[in-house]
């Protein structure tokens, strides 16, 4: 019951002006910093690591803008997945090399978890008369499981995998130019995971990215989405022209590289909430 009128109440925020809707967002992520230090911590973990030349100042500065992005984030959903076709369009461009994507190939689409990712989606879906697939992570609660499926299916034609349907029906769509919006930047656990440097600190990474582009023949298309003032940017970058290669290490290890490059040009935006650095290699030290 709480969860549904919360979500009744997330919905009515998405009618707001969107300047009123991001001044609650970064007073929410300011209260969320202040009364979640556990999760504070984690944040300023990930910063000292990947970031160790930062003051302790800047670190802090950044771990506060990184909460406020991240409830901005969480807000803007009442809108993207409930207001109008034309006010998502109003507040969502889409750059870049747009139009290569309509070319018949396979195409792995490179999402790193920047906290506007469901807007990459949803501006892809809505703008492209394109087939989308993507990998659904299921919710514990059962009315935000069924919200967040609701919001990812609601334009175009689309398909959400569940990771328990396994990898060949990915790839089989995959390989019908169903492109797939792939984010495989998270710590899933040790189980398919290998070790590469993520800022120089070795990292648990699943080599999806370079195996579905393999598997699919696929190229992979980076897609970075940055919230602005007026809304939100969703760029479409160059396709890879050196990747897969026949070594997922390495492949693996070039992923994470690119990631780096992207965080860099606007680092309190991506998702340093998530405890990157929880699956340790074998005598390494926990972090957290």
């Amino acid at each position: 019951m709480f969860s549904q009128l919360g979500l009744f109440l997330l919905r009515a925020l998405g009618y707001l002006p969107l300047s009123w809707l991001r001044a609650m967002g970064a007073g929410l992520g300011t209260l969320l910093w202040v009364v979640i230090p556990s999760r504070r911590r984690v944040v300023q973990t990930n910063l000292r690591v990947c970031f160790p030349h930062l003051s302790d100042d800047e670190r802090q500065a950044l771990t506060r803008q990184s909460f406020m992005y991240f409830a901005q984030a969480w807000l803007d959903r009442s809108w993207l997945w409930h207001r109008s076709a034309a006010c998502i369009q109003s507040r969502v461009q889409l750059l870049g090399d747009v139009a290569a994507l309509s070319e018949a190939k396979p195409t792995v689409l490179f999402a790193p978890h920047f906290v506007g990712l469901d807007v990459g989606w949803t501006a892809l879906t809505l703008q492209l008369p394109l087939r989308f697939t993507t990998i659904f992570t299921p919710q514990s609660n059962a009315a935000v499981d069924a919200w967040v499926a609701m919001g990812r299916e609601r334009f175009g034609q689309v398909r959400l995998f569940r990771r328990e349907d396994g990898v060949k029906p990915i790839v089989v769509a995959l390989r019908q130019n169903e492109l797939l919006y792939l984010l495989p930047d998270m710590n899933f656990g040790a189980n398919e995971s290998i070790f590469v440097p993520f800022y120089g600190e070795p990292a648990a990474t699943v080599p999806s990215l370079s195996r579905f582009a393999k598997l699919g023949r696929a190229r992979v298309v980076p897609v970075i989405t940055r919230m602005t003032d007026a809304g939100y940017e969703v760029e479409v970058h160059a396709a890879w022209n050196d990747f897969p290669t026949e070594d997922a290490e390495a492949d693996t290890t070039t992923m994470n590289q690119r990631l780096e490059a992207f965080i860099n040009t606007m680092p309190a935006q991506y998702f340093w909430v998530h405890k990157r650095f929880k699956t340790r290699p074998p005598g390494a030290a926990e972090l957290y």
